[in-house]
């Protein structure tokens, strides 16, 4: 059912499942409060669904390399110490071995690379806004996000997809979907960014191309070259570093 109808279900049954289980509703919001789940939802399904676009087009490890630069980032704006300059001459060296700047015959396609740098920047934005929000009672940032993120994703995989969407199995697999990859850990994360500052929690972030090339590579058989395995580990110390940076520099 393709890139927009998995986004779809798995947005659209997590809003529903985080709306019947924090029932948000319940408490009132201000228009601040409004603002910030309007942005972190929206940036939320389109962070979703650039992502999975790019895992169509390059590679699932490479993709959350090239994503996880937006965590990066914000790390790097949380920290003032100039030993971080190391994490952005590693991080920049990891993005120049990964980006199709040479022309060769096995770069990376550059669509799918504008597709993973436009999820870095809405990772980047979701963390701020998630920061933000996560001050609200109960689950009611994640549920309220996943709303908005559902109002933005949910037309799309509909106008793409159609009745392919209504087929009783792939229902089924997209409740699956929507539990273990949207509504579990998203509700996770949003408790983890209360207690966490953004540092530590880009930090932690900083693992996932490694995990993410790991699975691809058991699961589906992707392979990466040296020079690609070499790119994901500097970005991963890279964004290690920097967060570690912006942590130290608070206490």
């Amino acid at each position: 059912m393709g890139v927009e109808g998995i986004t779809a279900y798995r947005v659209g049954f997590s809003a529903l499942i985080l709306l019947a289980i924090f029932r948000p509703w319940r408490f009132r919001l201000t228009r601040k409060d409004v603002l910030n789940l309007l942005v972190y939802g929206s940036v939320l399904g389109l962070m979703n669904l650039l992502i999975y676009r790019a895992f169509a087009l390059i590679p699932i490890g490479i993709a959350v390399a090239i994503e996880v630069t937006g965590p990066l980032a914000v790390a790097m704006l949380s920290s003032r110490r100039p030993r971080d300059l190391l994490a952005v001459a590693c991080a920049v060296f990891g993005l120049y071995l990964l980006l199709p700047l040479q022309g060769s015959p096995g770069s990376l396609d550059p669509v799918g690379v504008a597709y993973a740098l436009g999820a870095a920047l809405c990772w980047a934005l979701y963390i701020i806004f998630g920061k933000r929000a996560s001050t609200l009672q109960g689950g009611q940032a994640v549920a309220w996000g996943m709303t908005v993120a559902a109002m933005v994703t949910v037309p799309i995989g509909v106008a793409y997809s159609g009745t392919a969407l209504l087929a009783p199995s792939i229902a089924l697999m997209g409740v699956a979907i929507a539990m273990l990859s949207s509504a579990l850990p998203y509700s996770l994360e949003i408790f983890a960014l209360r207690r966490l500052p953004q540092g530590v929690f880009g930090m932690f972030s900083s693992a996932a191309p490694a995990v993410s090339a790991l699975a691809a590579m058991a699961v589906l058989g992707e392979l990466l070259s040296l020079t690609q395995w070499l790119a994901i580990a500097c970005i991963v110390c890279a964004s290690a570093m920097a967060a570690l940076g912006a942590q130290g520099g608070k206490r």
